[in-house]
């Protein structure tokens, strides 16, 4: 058996970046950019009105109060879109949409509310500071300021940023293909209405591929191939074409019919290994086709795949998207309960993880075996213990790799 970090060193120097494309705006939703964006301009590009109101001299206004208000002429409308074409002169004012241009000679605006909404004249009824409900220049971004750095994830408020700068695209690392077969004659497609002696549903790939998405990838559901060798073959090159990564399931461990291990063997650059690490040891990993395309061929028992994509893969697909940190983040919690480990292995034990007086605790969930799915279900944490201990007492403070959150 090899170690886990000679496992992931061997997977993380098999894979690389993706080279970035320029994309249109809509189309980069969910990528990660590829090169500083800058500022061709400020925002908002002028200054402009906060509210609906009129455009006024503060000094106008001092004496204004509720008592006596002060009426002044409006001398026009300004809308937003438009062009400014009047100058504020004293004693006079100038009707203003919300986002409209102030005008010159203007150096404030008066909120409607304040006022009884005249159309030739208006009366105000307080006074109001210099640069009140003014949204000046620059004041959100100036130009030749960097608003997105190399690496940011592009979101819905990203894009939006995006657009008001005036991008159209933007260079971006694409999302990994991902592409996500089970391999085994015992499974069935979920919604079949009774399994056949022997049969099982077919879980890995629905798991699978959500994880891969929930790493940021584009993954696609291949679903589920038979024990047979022409038969995995074939889809793996049907597949090829749209594939930057392919994961496999089962067919990985010593038994005459793991024909992933099989045809891989032969028509791949793939090593099949054993890895110190519980569940998961059988794992295989390398290259396959004419482009090189990586390829992961993990354990048929559902907790093994999983724990397996959790460990190696989803630090490959963070690697080919070209972000960090590649791994899930890791804390340090106080065990509530005990539990043995696997000898001479790395144990990922499923938990449950949550803060209590201020620190991290953290409980086993169910049973050992890794083909108990509903117990990974309940779990939002893997307690990871090393190869040389065997039992963790209650109250020790073990090191836990913290999953996507889920309530209890």
């Amino acid at each position: 058996m090899i170690r886990v970090e000679e496992h992931m060193d061997a997977v993380l120097n098999g894979v690389q970046p993706l080279s970035p494309l320029e994309v249109q705006l809509i189309d980069a939703h969910g990528c990660i950019l590829a090169e500083d964006i800058t500022a061709p301009l400020d925002l908002p590009p002028f200054d402009n009105s906060a509210m609906d109101g009129y455009a006024v001299r503060s000094e106008d206004l001092a004496g204004a109060s509720e008592p006596a208000p002060v009426r002044l002429p409006v001398v026009g409308d300004i809308a937003a879109g438009s062009s400014p074409a009047y100058s504020v002169q004293p004693g006079l004012c100038v009707r203003i949409m919300t986002g409209a241009p102030v005008p010159p000679g203007a150096d404030a605006v008066v909120p409607v509310e304040w006022t009884d909404g005249g159309v030739a004249s208006v009366s105000i009824d307080r006074p109001v500071t210099p640069g009140a409900y003014i949204r000046r220049a620059g004041e959100d971004v100036t130009t030749g300021e960097v608003v997105l750095a190399t690496g940011a994830h592009l979101g819905a408020a990203q894009i939006g940023l995006l657009a008001a700068i005036g991008r159209d695209r933007v260079p971006v690392r694409p999302r990994p293909r991902v592409v996500v077969l089970a391999t085994g004659s015992e499974l069935v497609e979920p919604g079949t209405s009774s399994l056949a002696p022997g049969q099982i549903y077919d879980s890995n790939s629905f798991a699978l591929t959500l994880a891969a998405l929930e790493a940021g990838a584009l993954a696609f559901r291949v679903g589920i191939v038979a024990d047979d060798p022409r038969a995995l073959v074939d889809a793996i090159d049907d597949q090829l074409v749209r594939a930057d990564l392919v994961l496999t399931s089962g067919g990985v461990s010593a038994g005459a019919y793991d024909v992933v291990k099989e045809v891989l063997g032969r028509v791949g650059d793939v090593r099949f290994t054993k890895v110190a690490m519980q569940p998961g040891m059988p794992q295989g990993f390398g290259h396959i086709g004419p482009d090189r395309t990586p390829i992961f061929t993990l354990p048929g028992n559902p907790v093994s795949a999983y724990v397996s994509f959790e460990v190696f893969v989803r630090p490959a697909i963070r690697r080919m998207l070209g972000v960090d940190p590649l791994h899930r983040p890791m804390v340090r919690a106080r065990l509530l309960e005990p539990f043995r480990s696997s000898r001479a292995k790395r144990s990922y034990t499923r938990g449950w993880l949550e803060v209590a007086d201020g620190r991290y605790v953290v409980r086993p969930v169910g049973g050992s075996g890794s083909h108990l799915v509903a117990d990974l279900a309940l779990a939002n944490a893997f307690i990871v213990v090393p190869e040389d201990v065997e039992e963790v007492p209650a109250g020790a403070t073990v090191s836990v790799m913290m999953l996507e959150r889920r309530q209890a």
